[in-house]
């Protein structure tokens, strides 16, 4: 592997899944994991692996925080990754193929492949997943969402599709989806950004979330798995506004 690439990471109580992304990326000689305050065993599970480095700090919104633990990496060049996703074989080969001759105003992007429950999920607005990931920070970096973060590139960035996949281990455990429902839709209301509706508005977007993900992204032919989501969605939609209206 490349010796000017950096894996940052953000973790809080990731201890479920961080060895699934830590032992893909033993290659790496710089991994930084940025821990925002994990009462689990996620710092004793970093300090197992020779290349990584733990960091401690608050937590800023994904966006800020992840800006802030890219300043933290010894590489100019950064693969992102979560605490529940780790690269295959083939995409480490084709990162270090693409930067043997890559400008720092390119990015790479990547599929991620969304697993739940043990199985990838295709539809549900899961599939076909292309991520920017891999990027020079001295050309782009994270934007300042609260959620939803992403890279923010350059009109002049090129960006180049990577072989291989992130395998994401979104869902692991149904309880999930009500801890993130809780989390994301607390995060979007105190960020102020959300405009107010009335409650029936809020249901009729809550019922619509339901419709976009289950019919028209065919969450249906994702089974059980789809239905869940859309219910999972139709709720992240409900109780965002609703905690954005009696805040």
């Amino acid at each position: 592997m490349p010796a000017d690439v950096s894996v940052v990471i953000i973790t809080r109580n990731a201890a479920t899944t961080l060895r699934h992304t830590l032992d893909a990326i033993q290659d790496y000689d710089d991994v930084v994991v940025y821990d925002n305050g994990s009462t689990d065993s996620t710092g004793a599970i970093v300090k197992e692996y020779a290349n990584t480095t733990l960091h401690q700090g608050e937590f800023l919104g994904f966006g800020p925080t992840k800006k802030h633990a890219v300043s933290l990496a010894k590489h100019d060049w950064v693969l992102s990754l979560d605490a529940d996703e780790a690269p295959t074989p083939e995409l480490n080969e084709a990162i270090q193929a693409w930067l043997a001759h890559a400008a720092p105003q390119q990015a790479g992007s990547v599929l991620r492949e969304n697993w739940m429950m043990g199985q990838p999920v295709h539809h549900s607005g899961w599939g076909n997943d292309w991520l920017v990931r891999v990027f020079n920070r001295t050309e782009c970096n994270f934007n300042d969402a609260v959620v939803h973060e992403s890279i923010k590139t350059l009109p002049n960035t090129e960006i180049y599709k990577l072989k291989g996949k992130i395998r994401h281990l979104a869902i692991t455990d149904l309880g999930q989806f009500l801890e993130k429902i809780n989390r994301y839709s607390s995060l979007r209301a105190d960020s102020k950004k959300l405009k107010q509706y009335s409650f029936f508005t809020i249901l009729l977007k809550s019922i619509f979330a339901f419709i976009r993900t289950y019919f028209l992204k065919l969450g249906f032919l994702d089974g059980w798995r789809g239905l869940t989501i859309s219910v999972a969605n139709a709720n992240g939609v409900f109780w965002k506004y609703v905690k954005n209206h009696t805040n």
